[in-house]
Parts: structure tokens; sequence; C-alpha cells
């Protein structure tokens, strides 16, 4: 240690590096410490002269880390971890309560996780659950949270990621609606069709009823949280194309019902993740793991009153077995 302090030019020019090298731009590690964009400047530009390297180069839009500031990054990132790892160790021997922090959607902590969080209650005590709430589309690094959903590729799947399900389309709507585009079902009936978003638009041509004009969009509902899609949907707006993982509950309590039996089944993959530079506490692995049997629950339901989906044997193609 003695040695360390040698090498740096202050203990906070670790903070700094690392916000910084997290951030990829000065004026994001600044906000994020509280001070100045010139003071992180003037701060890594000492350490780099304490050191004798550089550890950053500056690109348009922002900064990126030299081979030597990767390794620097690195270990830091492993160091800062281990330490807050043993915080929190401390605090839950003193407490007794363990923090979780999920990212995840409006639309799923709504419509999935809140009515069933007295049972996560009981499941979990302990637990203090946090969130960091998306509104839109989910994405992004998982940035101070212990777990994430999030939508990838096959080839992106590693050690940090659990499947959920692949990503599973259906068109929805309440059973007030499904009754009345029945009964107008010989008379052109025209639906309105609820969207999140340009990137959405369009969506219900992708489903065979309304691609063989059977049905068609007369109106469209757009909003910009899935979340108020969902619940427009539930009110008997309209028509909402549901993502299995946010709708499941609805779907297998009767709220919801599925507008078309028709599934689309997308080549993403929806999964739980652990951020890398972080090490996995047994607590985040229970609740990973209660969060997909809870969904297989849901999920066997679904196949239970709406065979004609079918649900199992898509869900079979990418490994999950509905028992």
């Amino acid at each position: 240690m003695p040695n360390l302090r040698r090498k740096l030019p202050s203990a906070n020019a670790l903070f700094v590096f690392e916000a910084a090298a997290r951030c990829g731009n000065f004026t994001r590690a600044a906000q994020e410490l509280y001070v100045s964009q010139p003071a992180v400047s003037r701060m890594l530009a000492r350490m780099e002269d304490h050191i004798g390297v550089k550890l950053f180069e500056r690109v348009r839009g922002g900064i990126e880390l030299t081979e030597n500031g990767k390794i620097l990054y690195s270990k830091i990132s492993e160091g800062f971890s281990g330490i807050e790892s043993a915080i929190r160790e401390i605090e839950v021997r003193a407490t007794g309560v363990e923090t979780v922090t999920l990212s995840v959607s409006t639309g799923f902590t709504t419509h999935w996780l809140m009515p069933r969080m007295s049972r996560l209650h009981q499941a979990f005590p302990s637990v203090d659950l946090r969130f960091q709430l998306i509104s839109g589309r989910i994405g992004g690094p998982l940035v101070d949270v212990d777990l994430g959903m999030r939508f990838v590729h096959d080839e992106e799947i590693d050690e940090n990621a659990v499947l959920l399900m692949p990503e599973t389309l259906l068109p929805v709507c309440n059973a007030r609606y499904h009754e009345h585009a029945l009964s107008d079902a010989g008379r052109e009936h025209g639906d309105t069709v609820i969207i999140m978003d340009d990137e959405e638009r369009g969506w219900h041509e992708r489903f065979q009823a309304f691609a063989s004009k059977r049905r068609h969009a007369q109106s469209m509902l757009s909003f910009n949280d899935y979340a108020i899609v969902v619940q427009a949907a539930l009110l008997g707006q309209g028509i909402a194309l549901g993502w299995l993982t946010v709708t499941s509950h609805w779907l297998a309590q009767g709220a919801l019902v599925p507008a078309e039996e028709e599934l689309l089944v997308t080549s993403r993959r929806c999964c739980l993740l652990t951020p890398p530079n972080r090490p996995l506490r047994p607590i985040v692995a229970h609740v990973r793991d209660w969060l997909i049997e809870e969904t297989l629950s849901d999920l066997r339901v679904v196949e239970s009153k709406y065979p004609g989906l079918g649900l199992r044997d898509a869900l079979m193609q990418t490994g999950i077995v509905l028992d």
C-alpha cells in the first residue's frame, strides 16, 4: 500500500478515473462525482503525468481508453467491486437486510412484478428491492445494478446471462373488446391499434389476421411507455402488441386474452443478466431463479388456457420445457 500511494497523485484519482472510464465522457463523470468537468480533466491529466503513460484518447463525442487505460480500468473495477461486496456483507451482518437492485422496464414492473410483490416479500423478507426503471425499450449497459432484464441474440449470451424465454409476441386485448371484435367479424371489423413508438408502428401487419385483410387498423393510439400501452389494452381501448414477458400475468389471469391465436417468436432472447464486473451474490442468484420460476408458472397457465397458441412447442425449440 505505501508503494501504491506513491504511484498515484491522490487516492481520489482512482474514483475519478473509474467514473470517467465507465461513463466514456468527462462531463458525465463530473456530474456523477458532483464536481466540474475541468476538475475531472485536471485530475486525470495529473494521473497520466504521475504514471507516465496516456490512459485516454480524446475522440469525437467522448473518450476512449488506451491499452494501458484498459489494463488499469479492469483491475480498478475488480477492486472496487470487491470493496463494495465486502461493505455489503458488513451491512448485512449488521442489519440482516440485503439490497438487490433490478434494471427492468416500467411495463414489466407494473404488469408482472407488482401483482406478485407480496409473494416476493414472503420469499425474501430480508431483501430491500430497488429498481432502475426504463420506460421505453429496455437496453443499455448494467450500471450500479445487480440484475437486469435485456433482449440479446444467441451469440451475446455468456456466463453472465440466464435465459428467461425467447422474445415472444402476440396481439392482446381485453375480453370485452375481443367479444366485440368477434361479433363484428362479418362486417369488416376495424381495430384500434395501440403502439409504443414509431419503431412499432405497423406491428399488426406481422400477424396473419391483418396481413390477410381479415382485420384492419381503423385508428391508432400511441404512447411512449409500454406500461401505458398494456394498461390501455386492459381497459379495452384497443389491441396491443403483447410481449409475453410483460403480459403473461394478465393472460394467465384472463384480464387480457389473445386477440388472435398466433405467436411470433423472434431471434432475440430475453435474459436476466448480471454485471460482469460485480460478483454474483447468492441472494441475487436466488431472486433471479425466483423470477424465472414465477415466469414459467405463468407460461404453464397460458399454455393450458390457450393451447391453440402453440406456446409449448415454440418454447421447446429454445430449450424451455413446460412441465
